[in-house]
């Protein structure tokens, strides 16, 4: 079998968000409570900054069920909270977004990484299952979600959470690249 020596492979360039940038506008949507499950899409430029930044306080927890749950319990007194976790999380806790989120009405904001996602192509292209069914999931819950996969996309953050907030409904950013540790 002849191989066409003409043939090259093309190398997609693939820009990363900014964790810095990221971090910098959860601060300015007010948000100082992290709840969060360590992931590796998100912890080590976001999840591990905060950590270590004294503007937040962070709360480890052991389901994200529990986070759920605890960001919705902080709204109560005003207390704006985002919580950290994987896709796989999201799936395992959905009907706890269900009820205190969509049923009970609470501003339950959410970043989630999508863990294994290749890193040039959509989320609905991806050939991980896990990944590729998180948007048909939310939007058959009718749960607003926005994706965070280019540089530009950290910019929408603040106006989200603020009508999460005004709104008194969840929503979940998604997170499609690792963001770059700056």
């Amino acid at each position: 079998m002849a191989v066409d020596q003409n043939v090259t492979s093309k190398k997609v360039e693939v820009i990363h968000p900014s964790g810095s940038k990221i971090i910098a506008m959860i601060k300015q949507a007010g948000i100082r409570e992290i709840v969060a499950l360590p992931d590796i899409v998100t912890s080590e430029s976001l999840l591990w900054p905060m950590s270590k930044d004294p503007e937040f306080r962070v709360t480890r927890i052991c389901k994200e069920d529990e986070g759920i749950s605890i960001c919705g319990a902080m709204s109560y007194n005003g207390t704006r909270a985002l919580l950290l976790i994987q896709q796989t999380g999201l799936m395992d806790s959905l009907n706890a977004l269900r009820a205190v989120g969509v049923d009970y009405h609470l501003p339950v904001v959410i970043m989630v990484g999508l863990q294994g996602k290749e890193p040039s192509v959509h989320p609905d292209q991806s050939a991980v299952y896990g990944v590729r069914i998180i948007r048909p999931v939310l939007d058959a819950m009718e749960v607003s979600h926005s994706l965070i996969e280019n540089p530009d996309d950290v910019y929408q953050i603040p106006n989200v959470i603020e009508r999460a907030y005004e709104t008194s409904e969840p929503h979940i950013f998604l997170i499609g690249r690792a963001p770059e540790a700056q």
